[in-house]
């Protein structure tokens, strides 16, 4: 893993020193000598964690960090914060700028190594869903909006505890308590059912839990899916370092060592909850990104890109094994009208009240698509023409016979609809070639009359 750290320090010595051990580790290091020097190089993307030291003249790293924090271009930016300060209120201050983390100086390799490979993990993942959900409105998915990408609450988590030590897990549920939920498992064997079956913010594992390798309960964590991407926590004893290194290795997200200051847990806690609801709420941005772009988003249906994704593969896989595919055109007669005499709110109860009947009329196999405006089509996989045929009429009649309810319940109206079939007519035959025919049907249907339905051969 490789990342652009930025070392933010006003002592040259020290950044040079920063850098050495990174450059070590095959980091990218860039350097920043003040606040505004480094809030320019943040605000121009051109690093994915920043090493901010926390004693400088003029624009101190709290007031840097905080600067990054409000800023949206660099909210999600990872920032560790550098200081010689050791009292738990210093830490916290950090922390509460908004720091992601902290360091002490002097600074032991362990630390260094495993806080900037864990935040920088977490930066590339937050990273690519940012990109992800911004090629979604790029393609035009307006309904994206920023609020998916805010920063989300740190409190009202869902933590689970495994630890077999009452004296220790006492004082984690002590200290997270008032502002999380705090299950505790003290037999380690079940705690990997417990986590799987429920969807927890976080996960806080002891290193020393008796007659138990707390690395494997971690391992399999990573290896499910439904637990891949809950945060856990180590909670270590000095003289650790060893198995805290191959926990980074196996997708650990942080550590804390004995004895636990609870000030420093709420913070690492809250660090961790915040990112693990913002990696949801931008995953759950990226599933409505995949779905606006093949979905219509009035009726439900698929639309016009998705069947032109797939089209191609239905028409090989019929040719392929030598089976027969239809398509039918459907078109709602005198659809301007609708919205003419009864607003475009009419048309639009219309258009899913259709909707809603298409699907009721086609199989789990069938391909139904609003093709556009108040066209509609179904391509049927394994269905010859005069299957197809019947399948349109039967659709045609049930429209006609029963009236469209508009207006929030108000008024009835009837619709009718025409309708253009056309089927697979040999290996040279293309999906355009389908939807030509079926549309000359169509207009056929709609020039000789309307609430009909016509089959166009070769």
């Amino acid at each position: 893993m490789t990342a652009r750290v930025l070392v933010v320090d006003d002592i040259e010595a020290n950044v040079k020193l920063l850098q050495a051990r990174l450059m070590a580790e095959y980091f990218e290091v860039l350097t920043a000598s003040n606040g505004p020097e480094a809030l320019d190089i943040c605000q121009r993307g051109q690093c994915d964690i920043v090493l901010l030291d926390v004693m400088m003249p003029g624009m101190d790293g709290y007031e840097v960090c905080r600067t990054l924090k409000a800023d949206r271009r660099t909210a999600h930016l990872p920032v560790i914060m550098v200081t010689a300060l050791d009292q738990p209120s210093d830490k916290l201050n950090g922390l509460e700028a908004g720091a992601d983390d902290f360091l002490t100086k002097p600074i032991s390799d362990l630390a260094l190594q495993t806080r900037v490979k864990s935040l920088s993990r977490l930066k590339m993942v937050t990273d690519e869903l940012h990109l992800r959900v911004s090629t979604g409105r790029e393609l035009g998915l307006d309904e994206i909006s920023d609020t998916a990408v805010e920063l989300p609450s740190d409190r009202d988590g869902k933590v689970l505890v495994v630890d077999d030590r009452a004296s220790s897990y006492e004082l984690i549920v002590t200290a997270l308590g008032k502002l999380h939920r705090v299950t505790v498992v003290t037999n380690p064997q079940d705690a990997l059912f417990k986590a799987a079956d429920e969807n927890y913010d976080m996960v806080i594992i002891s290193l020393s839990i008796e007659n138990f390798d707390a690395l494997r309960l971690c391992s399999q964590l990573r290896s499910l899916d439904r637990t891949r991407l809950v945060p856990l926590l180590l909670v270590a004893q000095e003289g650790d370092e060893a198995a805290l290194i191959r926990g980074i290795d196996l997708g650990v997200n942080d550590y804390i060592i004995r004895p636990v200051e609870q000030n420093e847990l709420i913070a690492r806690s809250k660090t961790q909850i915040r990112r693990k609801r913002l990696n949801d709420q931008l995953r759950a941005s990226v599933q409505n990104t995949m779905e606006m772009a093949v979905k219509d988003s009035l009726t439900g249906l698929n639309n016009r890109r998705y069947f032109d994704s797939h089209s191609d593969n239905l028409i090989n896989k019929a040719i392929l094994g030598e089976k027969p595919l239809s398509l039918i055109v459907f078109d709602i007669d005198f659809f301007k009208k609708v919205n003419d005499t009864y607003g475009h709110q009419a048309g639009d109860d219309v258009l899913k009240t259709f909707s809603e009947r298409l699907n009721k009329n086609v199989r789990s196999e069938d391909l139904a698509c609003r093709f556009g405006g108040e066209e509609f089509v179904i391509a049927m996989p394994e269905t010859d023409s005069a299957l197809a045929y019947v399948v349109a009429d039967r659709m045609r009649r049930e429209i006609a016979a029963h009236p469209f309810v508009i207006d929030g319940g108000k008024q009835q109206i009837s619709v009718t609809v025409s309708a253009g079939v056309a089927s697979l007519q040999g290996k040279d035959d293309t999906i355009d070639d389908m939807m030509k025919r079926a549309d000359e049907a169509l207009y056929e249907a709609k020039r000789t009359g309307r609430n009909q339905v016509i089959s166009k051969a070769a």
